[in-house]
C-alpha cells in the first residue's frame, strides 16, 4: 500500500511518518503540494498514484479566520475538494482530518459521529464544508474529527508549538497563569491520533470517525495535570472564556466519542493523562 501524507512535517504528519511503515509512505510537505492549487495538486498525486492519501493540511489560526475568509476556505474547503476530486480520478482513498469545533457545545455528554454540526466560527464552517466536500465526492472516504491536538513536532501553523509547550514556556517567565475552565474537550496525543489511523485504513470501512484520547477535562484541568506530572509548582488561576478575550466563538462542550471505532471494536485508546504523560515522556521532560 502507498500512503501519500499531506502535511508530512506537521504535527500529525511527523507522528504519522513515525507510525506508517517506511516502503509505504510518500511524505508530501508544502514545498512538494499546494492543495489550493488545483492542477498542481492533481499532477503530484497522479504523479505518485497512491493508494491512499491522508490529508492533515489546514489553515486553523481560529481567530485569523474570522478576518482572514479567503485562506481558510481555500484550504480548509476548496483544497479538500480538488484532493477529493483528485483522489477519485486516480482511484485513491482519502483520508480528511477534521475538528470537534463543528459542534456548538451545546450538549453536555460526548458528541457521536451521529450528531448535527453546528459549527460557530468561520474555521469551523470551513472545515464542516470540507467534510461535506469529501462526502459529496468520494464513496471512499474516512473523515477524522479529533480535540486539542499536541505532538513532539508542534504544529507549523501555530509557529510550531501547542498548549503542552505554550503552558510550560508561560511558566519558565510567569509564576502564575491563568487558564480557561469553562471550556471541555478531551485532548488527543497525535502519536495515538497517528496509530489509530493508521490502523482504521487497512479495515476499509470507510465513513466518519471521531478519534480522542479517553475522558475530558477543561483546559485549566489540563494545564494543572502538565505541572502536577512534573511535579512543578505553577500557580494556574480559573478564567472563564469571556474573561479570555478571543474573536472567534469556540464550543463550550466539545468532547468527542470514539463510537465508530467501538462498533469496529478498535475504541482502544488510552486516556488523555496517560496520553500526557507518555508525551512529556517522549519530549525528554519526564523520565
Amino acid at each position: 500500500m502507498k500512503i501519500a501524507i499531506i502535511g508530512a512535517d506537521g504535527q500529525l504528519g511527523t507522528d504519522l511518518s513515525k507510525v506508517i511503515a517506511k516502503d509505504e509512505q510518500i511524505p508530501l510537505t508544502i514545498n512538494d503540494i499546494d492543495i489550493t492549487n488545483k492542477e498542481k495538486t492533481f499532477a503530484v498525486l497522479k504523479k505518485h498514484a497512491p493508494d491512499v492519501v491522508i490529508n492533515t493540511s489546514a489553515y486553523h489560526q481560529v481567530d485569523k479566520c474570522e478576518e482572514e475568509l479567503q485562506p481558510a476556505f481555500a484550504v480548509n474547503t476548496f483544497g479538500v475538494k480538488y484532493l477529493a476530486r483528485a483522489c477519485r480520478e486516480i482511484g485513491s482513498t482519502l483520508v480528511h482530518i477534521s475538528t470537534d469545533y463543528v459542534f456548538d457545545g451545546g450538549k453536555d455528554r460526548p458528541y457521536l459521529e451521529t450528531d448535527m454540526p453546528n459549527p460557530q466560527s468561520v474555521y469551523a464552517i470551513s472545515k464542516l464544508a470540507g467534510e461535506q466536500c469529501v462526502k459529496y465526492v468520494l464513496d471512499k472516504y474516512f473523515i477524522v474529527r479529533s480535540s486539542g491536538l499536541y505532538g513532539e513536532a508542534g504544529c507549523l501553523g501555530k509557529g510550531g508549538g501547542n498548549f503542552v509547550e505554550g503552558m510550560l514556556k508561560r511558566a519558565t517567565s510567569q509564576s502564575e497563569i491563568k487558564v480557561v475552565t469553562d471550556e471541555v474537550l478531551a485532548p488527543t496525543y497525535t502519536l495515538d491520533l497517528a496509530n489509530k489511523i493508521y490502523e482504521l485504513i487497512r479495515t476499509r470501512h470507510y465513513g466518519l470517525y471521531h478519534i480522542v484520547n479517553h475522558g475530558q477535562c477543561s483546559w485549566h484541568e489540563f494545564a494543572v495535570k502538565i505541572f502536577e506530572l512534573l511535579g512543578r509548582h505553577i500557580t494556574i488561576h480559573k478564567i472563564t472564556a469571556k474573561e479570555f478575550i478571543t474573536i472567534a466563538r469556540r464550543p463550550k462542550y466539545s468532547v468527542l466519542k470514539n463510537e465508530g471505532l467501538a462498533r469496529l471494536k478498535m475504541d482502544n485508546l488510552r486516556s488523555w493523562q496517560d496520553a500526557l504523560k507518555a508525551y512529556l515522556v517522549e519530549k525528554g521532560y519526564l523520565r
